[in-house]
């Protein structure tokens, strides 16, 4: 979810052949019930915006894993071995 506009998401989806919807939310509306926009600091300045988070949600709607303080080195890494557990999990039962 971010706040860019729809069309700006159509364009980003197509570009990169997206096979799912990107959330649009250009009043924050959303992501301020979420807590994920608010203060945050930057660089020893704090300014209010989107707050970099993820949120794992399996295809029943249930959250599976959040990570409320993302660092761009390795995260993709830590989502796929999280979708994989809970894969993985699912098979178990």
């Amino acid at each position: 979810v971010s706040r860019d506009d729809a069309a700006s998401h159509q364009k980003f989806a197509e570009k990169y052949s997206l096979p799912f919807p990107l959330l649009s939310d250009p009043h924050a509306e959303f992501l301020r019930a979420i807590g994920s926009y608010g203060p945050k600091t930057l660089y020893g300045k704090t300014t209010e915006g989107v707050k970099r988070q993820t949120f794992l949600i399996d295809p029943s709607g249930r959250l599976v894993k959040s990570w409320l303080a993302v660092k761009v080195d390795g995260h993709a890494d830590a989502v796929a071995a999280a979708i994989e557990k809970d894969l993985k999990a699912k098979e178990q039962a």
